[in-house]
This record gives structure tokens, C-alpha cells and sequence, in this order.
């Protein structure tokens, strides 16, 4: 099999030595997101495979270039499962384009988002040097954990080669509840369950129902079952996989697609567009046709922020930065891509 990763480093070098712009292309399943980078193509699906997989000890190591079908399933068969439920978007998504663009799914504010679950990664920085940062085990440096910096950067701080990550079980039992509220009181009773110790993984409010998974042992999940109470949803492990995926009814349509990501104690905010609401209230989705200022000063305001999905092409996908934010994520840049040769406005223009 050939050195695909020492071929690409070759072209960075080369690419670096000339300060030739990149676009590092994958499966292609997130270019929605972002600015299109501008640059010559730097194919890099081809460097796919599961390199280590260690049950027993709860970490899979994948090159960049693996379908993320692929590792589920093989997760699947000795029943575990990447917890932060990473969005597909297309049946083609990698391993790369999750970490790359940083989106957890349902289950993401009950167990945690996709950087807390990346121990350690290989990539080829802006000189065309492939680095190893982290490791295989929690527990591994000390000082800054590097491989984190990756999850969200979109390709702008360097090559993904290989990520290892820590993978958990899949639940026992699972079962999802429904049960009608208006807005303010559904808001109200996800902030209330939060507190609680109930095995509560996923919730969604969506015209006008409240949807809670519960997962875990059976005896557990069924004794919340019964404090709980509400209608038991049918084939529920689809509902989230849809919600998972934005492939609900709710997410169809011309309308501008806005995420805001907001405190979770937010009320609602006076924003005309239809919402779905997930992770205990703190993601919010909106539909509307009001202006994109208006939607990022009410997110602002609120203490968050708001990422576009789906809109006009003239409005930038992700919000915008204080100057003393752009200015650390400049340095980063320089950091590792010192002729920023990769994705170049991917994520904004400055970087």
C-alpha cells in the first residue's frame, strides 16, 4: 500500500515552498459550511482505514479519510458507539470532516462534545512536517492538549492524518417520551430535569411536544419511565437519527437555517421563524426570513452566538469575532500554517 500521508506531506512541502494556496477536499459532505477555500485541490479521502481498535480498552484510532459508516458499524459490532453522535449529513462523511468541523449531535450536552472525546491525532502542519500530538489514553501530556485545536479549525490549522478517540458503550435500554408543552414551560422543565439524576441523553422541543431519550441500564431507564411519564415514541431511534442528520420536515424549506447556541437558562428570544430547541435548551434552531444582523445581535445579547446553515450567500456561516478572539486564532494560524497556505478563508477571511 502506498505512503499516501508521506505523498501529501510532499505536497504541502511543495505547496509551502511556493506559498501555494490548498483546499483540502474530503468526501465533501460538509462544504456547505464555510467559505469555499480558495487554492489548489489537495485530495485527501484516499487516506482512510481503521488503524487501531482496542474494545477493551475503549479507543479506536482511523486515518482521516474513513467513512464514518465504517467505524460505526465496526463500533457497533462489539456494542459501542462515539458518544457525541457526530451528524452525517451524507452517507459518504469521514472520520476528517467530523473532526474538522467540530458538529456533535443529540446526545452532545448529556455526554459531552467531540473535542472531550479526541485523545490524540497526526497531522501535516503548513511546512509539510507530519506531527503527533496526544496519544491513546486520557491521560497522556501535560500543557496545552494540541489535538483538540484540530476539532472545528476546518482544514485552516493543518492535514488531519489519523485521530484516535475514546468510544463508550451503547446503552442498555432506551426508550424516547413525548409529552405536549407550550414553549416557555417545555424550556422550564428541560432546565428543571437537567438538575435531576434521571438517564435522560437527548431532548427536543418541537411543535409544541417535548421529546426526552432515556438510556442506560433497563431498571433505571424504566424507573424514570414511570416518574417521568408522557406517550412513548415509536421507532424513536430514527427521530433522533433525522434530527441528528437535519433530515426532520422541520429543516426543509427556503427559509434562511440559522443554529444559536445560547445558555441554556435563555428564554425565548423574540425572533419571528418557526424553532426547534435541543440539549436542554443551550442549541436552538431557527427558520426565518429576518436579516442576519439581527439574528447574531440577538444571539449576541443573549450571550451566545449564531452559526448559518442555510441562507444567502453573502452572509459569512459563523459568527463574528471580538478582535482580541481573531487576533489568538491569527496566532494559532501562524503557528502551524506560517504561509497560510491551507483553506484560506475558510472559516473567515482573515484566516
Amino acid at each position: 500500500m502506498p505512503d499516501i500521508a508521506q505523498h501529501l506531506a510532499d505536497e504541502v512541502c511543495a505547496a509551502a515552498s511556493g506559498k501555494t494556496p490548498l483546499a483540502i477536499l474530503g468526501a465533501g459532505s460538509r462544504h456547505f459550511l464555510g467559505r469555499p477555500a480558495a487554492g489548489n485541490p489537495l485530495h485527501v479521502s484516499g487516506h482512510g482505514g481503521i488503524v487501531e481498535y482496542e474494545p477493551r480498552e475503549l479507543v479506536i484510532t482511523a486515518r482521516a479519510g474513513t467513512p464514518l459508516a465504517e467505524i460505526e458499524t465496526e463500533l457497533a459490532a462489539a456494542g459501542q458507539m462515539l458518544a457525541f453522535e457526530p451528524p452525517r449529513f451524507a452517507e459518504a462523511s469521514t472520520l476528517g470532516g467530523v473532526i474538522a468541523s467540530g458538529l456533535s449531535g443529540p446526545r452532545r450536552a448529556y455526554c459531552g462534545a467531540v473535542r472531550d472525546f479526541v485523545l490524540g491525532c497526526r497531522i501535516i502542519n503548513g511546512k509539510g512536517e507530519i506531527l503527533r500530538f496526544g496519544g491513546q489514553v486520557m491521560k497522556n501530556v501535560a500543557g496545552y492538549d494540541v489535538s483538540r485545536l484540530m476539532v472545528g479549525a476546518y482544514g485552516t490549522l493543518g492535514v488531519l492524518l489519523d485521530v484516535s478517540l475514546k468510544v463508550l458503550p451503547k446503552p442498555a435500554a432506551s426508550l424516547t417520551l413525548v409529552r405536549e408543552y407550550p414553549a416557555e414551560q417545555a424550556l422550564q422543565r428541560m432546565r428543571e430535569l437537567a438538575g435531576k439524576p434521571l438517564p435522560i441523553d437527548a431532548s427536543c422541543y418541537l411543535d409544541g411536544m417535548l421529546y426526552l431519550r432515556l438510556s442506560g441500564r433497563p431498571e433505571a431507564v424504566e424507573a424514570a419511565r414511570r416518574r417521568l411519564g408522557g406517550e412513548l415514541l415509536e421507532d424513536d431511534a430514527a427521530f433522533w437519527r433525522r434530527l441528528r442528520d437535519l433530515q426532520l420536515p422541520f429543516f426543509a424549506g427556503g427559509q434562511s437555517l440559522w443554529r444559536l447556541s445560547l445558555p441554556a437558562a435563555c428564554p425565548l428570544l423574540s425572533l419571528n421563524g418557526s424553532w426547534l430547541m435541543e440539549w436542554g435548551g443551550a442549541q436552538r434552531w431557527l427558520k426565518t426570513d429576518v436579516d442576519a444582523r439581527a439574528v447574531r445581535d440577538a444571539a449576541a445579547q443573549a450571550g451566545g452566538h449564531a452559526m448559518l446553515f442555510r441562507g444567502e450567500e453573502r452572509v459569512d456561516t459563523f459568527h463574528p469575532l471580538p478582535a482580541g478572539l481573531l487576533a489568538l486564532h491569527r496566532n494559532l494560524k501562524l503557528a502551524f500554517d506560517p504561509y497560510g497556505i491551507f483553506n484560506p478563508g475558510r472559516i473567515y477571511p482573515e484566516l
